[in-house]
């Protein structure tokens, strides 16, 4: 310490001034010895003005205090009241008036009157001064010139118990005694003025030369350019400015950081986390010291680019450097960029979103369900109501129908989906559905004219939020199929233009998936119904077995798996069902001819294999001649066709390329018959070979398409299996309820492949209604076979049959007799009609030939075609058998038990 204070002795005057008035640190030296010689001067002024004052109040101060205490004293009012009160009161004046070091204490009268005074010759004379005051109650203090000479004195009123003045006290000191403490508080004042501008001085030659230092010596133009560009930086450059200590306390910042930041006026000194309304990412940089170059960071709704440079780089001080850029501009442009990137999204998606099928109210409420809730709140979609049968939209919008209602609540008052209803033409569908241009309602509860359609509902509409409306026509090819509604509510801004393009781009994009949906529906209306038409209506009438049928389109459309059941002469019944590859109307078209084909064929009764064997040739033949037209002929259709013959039980089958049949036995287990499997229709060159079967009755025989038990998650065999399961066990179960059970058992809500099951239980032809005849190779039986027959007929109720019955059976057991050859078979069958069947061991086939009038023979034939219902020839492998057919009469009376032939003969 000692040797500072030397330093600082040493330290002359002329040393201090010595320094350069060019430069800063010189001119701010002088500046500040100059300003603390003023200070101290007016701090000395300043001190001794404020010492006389408060010299001057203490005496006022004292001399009120004074009087009042004596005003107040024990014995004042009495010794007032005694015959001679300055006797008293002048001895008590003088000892206060020394104790309490005031120069006098003078009592007297209401009238002025001194009863005492530190001169005693006063005593008796007129008080010099105010009165007035004292007498009213106050207390008065002035300055006069009384007989100590310049005096203050305080006068203060004696109160009675009745709170009446009965006389007054002043007590006052002399001005030239307040003037001495002045005086001697003087030197002290000075002296102390002297060490301040000493002490000062010195300490102003110190901030000099550490000035000097941290200038560098700096000129003052020097200067004021440096402080013009700090000016600068602080108040006018828009970008904002920060520098922080290494310990995290914010040193300097400038109007631009300030605004950007929001900080408040007082920031400067303080520790940047405590700094309200920073972002905490902010503070975490600005306190960790790391460079960054344009660091995105949020500051309230501004976007701020930072960079922070360390500032010890070049010898400075330690801490960083902050800079702040207002990137909110691009932050817009970012949000309008995100706004349109939203637009496109949406767009997108519904791309991929909406048209993934052909079905029009899928597709409508695929388009209702993309824009929420980016877009609106509600959407409906309203179609013409031909539009959704496949037809063309009628010019007006008289025939609409709710196809989609979605939105982000289910208790919304919009019309619900399915409703029909007609835009009345004040509405804005009405306009776009007129004129094809959309319609913007930016304020549905001030517009009026689209309240006409349903005013309650549009009021419930208005009190449930929904405030804006966009109506846009689904228009396609030139033609508009209907009208996208979309509502906005409380959870967006109401539509605006761009709004308006957007949902006509998005309806736009959907409006060709709906037209294409809708003629899908045309297309597929169509195939339906050719479908519908070349399949059987009904099934035909017959009594060898109880069927049951199921035909499921495949998702994707119709396609070409048929089946048909076809009665045969002789009670017998052909089944069949088939196969054509592919969907569509050619493969419709297609199985159309071939189950045309099977009828023509089972026509000439021809056995399964040769029937298909002709089926096969015909299929190539269409191959053939669709070649040069197109490449998608019929290869790949396949069938199963087979023969069920109630009165011997007998099933005789064969396949071209078709899965085998399930057989469900009376016992309820399942196989698969071992079927040889031909190739399929329009291969050619394999010939097709055919099982039989003896079926017990009530033996269920299940035909079926591969679309039953094939599909792209399962094997073949898993199929097999699966409907083995679905039909074990259960031999009593009705074919109707079989069909049910085995679809829901092996197929999905919607199959991918079309399917085709046919369910037929086997019945057995009582024996009492058939009877049979061997005939011998001699004309004369013909007469014993007529008179059997005829009573037989007669046994059944059905002698009114007999002669036409006797004149056909003449005719063919001669024909037999005289063409054919052993053994000749005469049968008679009993059921929807009555069938005549010879059969012989020749495979001679019978012509129906026209006999000349000069024709001797010729005429048999043509006489059973005229007197039958039907008539026709069928081969075996024994030979072949020509039968003919009666219808019978509609009230069949019950059969009688007669003598058989050969009871007759005997």
């Amino acid at each position: 310490m000692a040797k500072r204070f030397a330093r600082f002795r040493h330290l002359s005057v002329k040393r201090l001034f010595n320094t350069s008035t060019r430069s800063v640190a010189g001119q701010v030296l002088v500046f500040q010895v100059a300003l603390v010689v003023l200070l101290v001067t007016c701090a000395v002024i300043a001190l001794v003005l404020q010492s006389e004052r408060d010299t001057s109040a203490e005496a006022r101060h004292r001399s009120t205090a004074v009087a009042q205490t004596f005003a107040h004293s024990p014995g004042v009012l009495a010794a007032l009241e005694t015959p001679d009160p300055s006797k008293i009161l002048q001895p008590l004046t003088e000892a206060a008036r020394r104790a309490a070091g005031v120069d006098f204490i003078v009592v007297m009268n209401t009238e002025g009157i001194r009863y005492t005074h530190p001169l005693p010759d006063r005593i008796g004379k007129r008080f010099v001064g105010e009165i007035g005051p004292s007498l009213a109650g106050k207390v008065y203090v002035e300055s006069v010139n009384g007989p100590l000479g310049r005096e203050v004195q305080a006068t203060v009123p004696i109160k009675n118990t009745d709170d009446k003045v009965v006389a007054l006290v002043s007590a006052g000191l002399k001005v030239k005694n307040v003037e001495s403490q002045v005086d001697r508080q003087l030197p002290i004042i000075l002296g102390a003025g002297a060490a301040a501008l000493a002490l000062s001085t010195g300490v102003t030659a110190l901030v000099g030369r550490r000035l000097r230092r941290q200038t560098h010596s700096l000129a003052p133009d020097e200067m004021t350019l440096m402080y013009q560009h700090h000016d600068t930086v602080l108040h006018s450059v828009r970008e904002g400015v920060l520098i922080v200590s290494p310990d995290g306390q914010l040193m300097l910042a400038n109007d631009e950081a300030r605004r950007l930041l929001e900080l408040p006026p007082d920031v400067e000194g303080r520790l940047v986390p405590e700094l309200p309304g920073l972002d905490p990412g902010t503070k975490e940089l600005l306190v960790s010291g790391r460079e960054a170059t344009d660091e995105v960071h949020l500051s309230g709704e501004r976007l701020l680019a930072i960079n922070q440079r360390p500032t010890d780089r070049d010898g400075g001080p330690k801490g960083t450097v902050v800079t702040l850029r207002d990137s909110t501009e691009l932050q817009a442009v970012t949000g309008r960029a995100e706004v349109a990137r939203e637009r496109l999204r949406l767009l997108y998606d519904a791309g991929l979103r909406v048209g993934t099928t052909l079905d029009v109210l899928r597709t409508a409420d695929e388009l209702a369900r993309v824009p929420i809730p980016r877009f609106a709140d509600f959407v409906t979609v309203d179609l013409a109501d031909a539009v959704l049968h496949g037809e063309e939209p009628s010019p007006t919008g008289a025939d609409m129908r709710r196809a989609a209602v979605c939105g982000i609540r289910d208790d919304h008052p919009l019309s619900e989906q399915g409703r029909l209803f007609a835009y009345q033409p004040s509405t804005p569908q009405a306009r776009g559905y007129g004129s094809g241009r959309s319609e913007l309602v930016s304020d549905l509860p001030s517009a009026t004219s689209w309240r006409l359609q349903d005013p309650k509902r549009a009021k419930a509409i208005i009190d449930y939020g929904i405030h804006s409306l966009i109506t846009a026509p689904i228009q396609a090819r030139g033609v508009v199929l209907g009208m996208a509604n979309f509502w906005r509510g409380h959870h967006h801004e109401s539509f605006d233009e761009e709004d308006l393009s957007l949902a006509e781009e998005l309806v736009a994009r959907a409006a060709i998936s709906i037209d294409n949906a809708r003629r899908y529906t045309r297309e597929h209306a169509m195939a339906v119904t050719l479908q519908r038409s070349l399949l059987p209506q009904a099934m035909p009438e017959q009594n060898a077995l109880d069927i049951a049928y199921r035909y499921l389109p495949a998702q994707s459309g119709v396609g070409g798996d048929w089946f048909d059941v076809i009665p045969l002469p002789g009670s017998r019944v052909a089944l069949a069902v088939g196969d054509v590859v592919g969907h569509g109307l050619h493969a419709a078209a297609t199985m159309g001819r071939l189950r045309t084909a099977v009828h023509n064929f089972s026509a000439l009764d021809l056995p399964p294999d040769e029937l298909l064997g002709h089926l096969d040739d015909l299929v190539g033949r269409i191959d053939q001649n669709e070649a040069a037209a197109s490449a998608s002929g019929v290869v790949g259709a396949t069938c199963l066709y087979g023969i069920y013959d109630p009165v011997t039980r007998r099933y005789i089958m064969a396949r071209a390329g078709h899965l085998a049949p399930a057989l469900v036995r009376p016992d309820g287990t399942v196989t698969f018959p071992d079927v040889p499997a031909g190739p399929p229709l329009g291969v050619g060159g394999m010939p097709f070979q055919t099982a039989e079967l003896c079926l017990e009755e009530g033996t269920q025989l299940v035909l079926y398409t591969d679309g039953l038990i094939e599909d792209r998650r399962r094997d073949l065999d898993v199929g097999m299996e699966l409907l083995r399961d679905a039909l074990t066990g259960h031999p009593q179960r009705p074919p109707e309820e079989t069909c049910k059970y085995v679809l829901d058992s092996l197929l999905p809500e919607r199959p991918k492949d079309d399917v085709a099951l046919l369910v037929a239980r086997t019945r057995q032809l009582p024996a009492d209604r058939i009877a049979d005849w061997d005939v011998r190779p001699d004309p004369a039986a013909v007469a014993g076979m007529r008179d059997a027959v005829s009573g037989k007929l007669e046994a059944w109720g059905l002698s009114e049959l007999g002669f036409t019955m006797e004149l056909i059976l003449s005719e063919l057991i001669t024909n037999a007799i005289r063409y054919g050859a052993e053994p000749i078979h005469v049968r008679l069958i009993r059921d929807r009609a009555l069938t005549c069947e010879v059969s012989d061991g020749s495979s001679t086939s019978p012509h129906l030939r026209y006999a000349a009038t000069t024709d001797e023979g010729g005429r048999g034939l043509f006489l059973v075609s005229q007197m039958a219902e039907r008539w026709g020839t069928r081969y075996t492998p024994q030979g072949k058998v020509i039968w003919a057919e009666q219808a019978l009469p509609e009230i069949i009376e019950e059969p009688v038990p007669v003598a058989t032939a050969a009871e007759a003969d005997r």
